[in-house]
């Protein structure tokens, strides 16, 4: 993608942490924005913020769980802007528990955030974009955990998730390329956000709000992780908006988690490796 200047970015989770870093990255490329998220007061703030750089922005509340109002985001985001040219599928939550002490609310909160608002996005804004035809990109904020559970142990329902965005992001990029519009699947580690916080926002009928903590270190099973520096949201923005003007399908973050990254494909080799000769 070349041409910023004028257009419409919507920014999913975009309050805060990653989401906002976005909105005020694409702001500097005079792209008005749209910053749809469940904490209206965070929107609010990041609102003003875009606003100082010379450019539209407005708020609107978003649950991305429920279809019904992301249709109603990508509503209001034509009526507002005319359409939109990047859409960031980046809200995001997490609880930390073992798969043994998930509960149904634990998943169906998890996988209805980070799973499922990746496809209402898609669902509800995708075919304003490929019937413009003004093409575009759209970006999915998956994790490293997406691509390697050893990295992050811990938290099974997000990496699942994070696992589907990335292979729904791989399958997007081909079905759009003939429409000019980009895919990137950002898969970063550590970075300085709210998302650990994010337990202040789940909804009632999910078992309502909860204090989140990281499991603690407690031999193998956490042990395996991999120690990450923690990054900046800005730094991590910058990368993603690199990546959206190359039209580059990784967004990666940390160098630390590359030999897990390949360890985990080594076995896969080795089992292609280990089929029996025909």
């Amino acid at each position: 993608m070349e041409e910023f200047r004028g257009r419409a970015a919507v920014v999913t989770g975009g309050g805060g942490g990653i989401g906002k870093a976005m909105a005020l990255a694409f702001a500097d490329e005079e792209m008005n924005i749209v910053i749809a998220d469940v904490d209206m007061d965070a929107a609010g703030t990041a609102v003003a913020e875009v606003e100082a750089k010379g450019v539209r922005a407005i708020a609107v509340k978003t649950d991305v769980s429920d279809r019904a109002s992301v249709q109603e985001l990508a509503d209001t985001t034509k009526r507002e802007f005319g359409g939109t040219h990047v859409l960031c599928n980046n809200a995001g939550v997490v609880t930390f528990k073992f798969a043994q002490d998930m509960t149904e609310q634990d998943w169906d909160w998890v996988l209805g955030v980070d799973l499922y608002g990746v496809i209402h996005g898609i669902e509800a804004f995708l075919p304003g974009m490929v019937a413009a035809g003004e093409g575009g990109h759209i970006v999915n904020t998956a994790s490293i955990a997406g691509l390697v559970p050893a990295a992050t142990p811990g938290i099974i329902a997000y990496t699942t998730a994070k696992y589907g965005v990335v292979g729904l992001s791989e399958a997007l990029r081909l079905d759009l390329a003939e429409h000019d519009i980009g895919v990137s699947v950002v898969c970063p580690g550590g970075v300085r956000s709210r998302i650990v916080d994010a337990g202040r926002n789940r909804p009632e009928a999910l078992g309502g709000p909860e204090v989140s903590a990281m499991l603690p270190g407690d031999g193998v099973r956490q042990g395996d992780s991999v120690p990450q520096t923690m990054i900046e949201p800005e730094d991590l923005a910058a990368r993603i908006l690199k990546a959206v003007k190359n039209d580059e399908l990784y967004v990666l973050s940390h160098p630390e988690t590359q030999p897990a990254v390949e360890a985990r494909f080594a076995g896969l080799l080795e089992a292609f490796d280990a089929i029996p000769a025909s």
